[in-house]
Parts: structure tokens; sequence; C-alpha cells
């Protein structure tokens, strides 16, 4: 038996007046999800603990099959774990955004406008993370260079007890309510301060502007945690799996799960990313012994940040086309396969943050199809199916059944 993981980071979502009243899945072109819903089962599942933030961290532990309340040490561990970041059982990792922030004399009173500044390219970002590392890098606090706005502080020997906000939570909003809070968040404080001062006038940043982007003008230091210790897929499951995602969070917890990390040129987190490359490695993946894959595409959750409506729909589309509709072919040569599609968590266009609704799941197995009355995958499809799950990793367990 195959099985293949299809997850769209933040697909489900609310219903959307300039859709016609229509969710994005509703409103989206997609006949191979409508395919599995039709001829597999569908229903809802529960990936956020209620004692749990409702991140893309917790719902993709959840939707791994380990229970994020036993094994949830923070967000920038998982993210340090894919950077190749060493830590040691005391320090404590951070992700560090490089954010877009309005003008303003008094830093409280600046609007997070850009989470991703504009989705700022690896090589520019490495040249401000480089102007970070030498202002303020010491003996105890490391920076860490990665994808886009992404990136890692390490800090040896440090605290967990911070209160800081996710800057994709804040967007449009002034930060005063959210800046770092706890026991030496002055440090943490003063650091986004200060970057200020040297970031806005950086030669990348006036280059952006030149070319009408947005500046890169502050880090923001968030998600703190430990380094996680989690059984293997394989000893957990009996599986051998890879992991195919171009974000470190995920790249990170399949690392961290003993999965194989597969990088597919030209995978970047945002809308125009391969989708084919990822469907294409997915399936070379297991011509190559892998029993389990999870495919993970963060574009629909991008959208959803950024409020871009039409953009979202067209994420879900080119995922079932060019994602899904590549793996439901290439899987013709097995004589037995399972696909189980589904997001994280919703990622609402209206709040554009996450939330901890039950997202909509499909399970099909080539051997059990079934025709029943769900015509659609969507979220009200799912509902009316009457079939739950209150946890991620009571769904895959019924998956690798």
């Amino acid at each position: 038996m195959k099985y293949i993981v299809l997850l769209g980071d933040g697909m489900a979502d609310y219903p959307v007046p300039e859709l016609g009243g229509k969710t994005p899945l509703q409103a989206a072109r997609k006949p191979n999800m409508d395919f599995l819903a039709a001829k597999g089962e569908t229903g809802l599942v529960s990936t956020i603990p209620q004692t749990l933030p409702p991140g893309s961290d917790v719902a993709n532990l959840s939707v791994l099959g380990y229970d994020p309340e036993k094994y949830y040490t923070g967000r920038s561990p998982l993210e340090a774990a894919s950077m190749g970041v060493p830590m040691d059982a005391g320090d404590i990792a951070f992700r560090t955004n490089l954010v877009t922030l309005s003008e303003a004399d008094h830093y409280g009173d600046r609007i997070m406008l850009d989470h991703s500044s504009d989705e700022i390219s690896s090589g520019e970002a490495a040249q401000l993370m480089e102007e970070v590392s030498r202002h303020f890098q010491n003996d105890f606090l490391t920076f860490y260079t990665g994808v886009s706005y992404r990136h890692c502080l390490l800090w040896k020997n440090g605290s967990t007890d911070f209160d800081l906000t996710p800057p994709h939570d804040i967007v449009e909003k002034k930060i005063g309510s959210y800046l770092p809070k706890g026991k030496d968040a002055d440090i943490i404080l003063q650091m986004m301060e200060d970057s200020t001062r040297f970031l806005a006038d950086h030669p990348v940043n006036r280059e952006r502007i030149r070319r009408g982007l947005r500046p890169a003008n502050s880090i923001w230091i968030w998600g703190q945690g430990r380094k996680p210790a989690i059984p293997s897929f394989y000893e957990k499951y009996g599986l051998k799996g890879a992991v195919i995602s171009a974000v470190d969070l995920v790249k990170g917890l399949g690392l961290c799960a003993g999965m194989e990390s597969i990088d597919v040129e030209g995978a970047t987190g945002n809308l125009h990313t391969n989708y084919l490359g990822k469907a294409q490695a997915a399936l070379q993946a297991l011509k190559s012994g892998r029993d389990f894959v999870y495919i993970h595409v963060e574009a629909p959750d991008e959208c959803g940040h950024r409020y871009e409506i039409q953009n979202k729909v067209r994420a879900i589309e080119l995922i079932d086309e060019q994602v899904l509709g590549t793996i439901i072919k290439g899987m013709e040569e097995y004589e037995d396969y399972k696909i189980l599609l589904l997001p994280d968590h919703p990622t609402p266009l209206s709040l554009r943050t996450h939330t901890r609704d039950p997202v909509p799941f499909a399970l099909y197995q080539k051997s059990r199809e079934r025709t029943g009355t769900i015509r659609g995958y969507d979220e009200f499809a799912a509902q009316q199916s009457g079939l739950v799950y209150t946890s991620g990793q009571s769904l895959m367990s019924r998956f690798v059944e």
C-alpha cells in the first residue's frame, strides 16, 4: 500500500461576499478534489487542541499523527531543525520575520503592514540578516538566515517565558498592544526597535522602494520553543516516509519525525511555486521505496493572510490540477493506494489569520471506491456528511490502518 497526504495550508475559509457567498473551495474549479470526496469518504477533523494556539506548527503536528498536547514545544525549533541549526537542551529558538512597518515616531505606534515584506527574496533577505547579525550577535544570541522573510534566532540557555505575537495575526493593526512581554522581553523589544534604525535605509530596502516593493524595515521575533523530541514516523506507523514542502516548519517537522525531506527546485511557499514538481517528486519518492509522502503546499495560507481573494481560489485550482491531478494519474500503476486531502487549519480571508475551526478532509482508497451523496469537496459538504474526527492523530490512524 502507498499513502499520500496532500495538505493545502489554510485552504478552508468562510463564505466570501466577493465570491457570491461561496468559500474559495466552493468557488474553485477542482474536479480532482471533488472526485476524492465523491468516491471516498469526507468529513471534518479538528486539528487544533483547545489548549494550544491555531498555528500551522500545531496543526501539521496533529495531521502527521502526533498529539500536540504531548509533543509540541514551539514553532521555531521545528524550523531550526530544517535549517540545520544546532540546538542543545537549554537553547531556545525563535522565528525572526523581516516585516514591513509603517512610519511613526514611536515604535509602538507603527502599523504592521506586511508580515512578509512583499515576500522578500531570499537573496535580499540574506543581506539584511547579515546586517542584523552584525548588530546583535553575541555569545548568547545567534541569527540564522532562512528562506524569504523567515529566519531564526537561537538564544543559548534562554527562557520561553515570553508573550510573543505572530506578525501575520496583526496585519493592518497598530503593534503597541502586541509588543514582547515577559522576562527579558526588553532584550527582544530593543533588538526589534533598533533594527528599524539600520534596516530602513539599507541599500536593499532603498532598491526595493525604487521598484515599488515594500521595504523589510524591522525584524519581528516570536514562536519561541525548545528542541522537540518525537518518535519517528516509522516507529509509530511502520511506514518509510518523506515530506515535500517549501517552508522550514514542515520540513523540520518531517526531519524530527525521521522522514526524508525532499527539496523541489522552484518551490517557494507562495502562489508562484512549482506545483507540478512537488507532485513529480512525490511519485518518484514512492518509486524509490517510500511508503508514505506528505505534500505540503503553502500558497492558500499566504493568500489568506494577504487578503488575496482570487489568488486563493487560483491556488486551490493549481493544487487540484497540477498536484492532485498528476498524483492520481501517476498512482494508476499501483494495485492499491490511499490519498488524504485536507488543510491544516482555516485561514479566513475576512480575518487574515488562522482559526481553530474543524477542516474538511477527503480520504480515498483505490480498491474501495464509494458512491455516496457527497458531490464535492468543501467545508459545507464535509459538514453534511456527519463524519467527524476529534483530532488529526485519530484521522491519521484511520488513514494508515
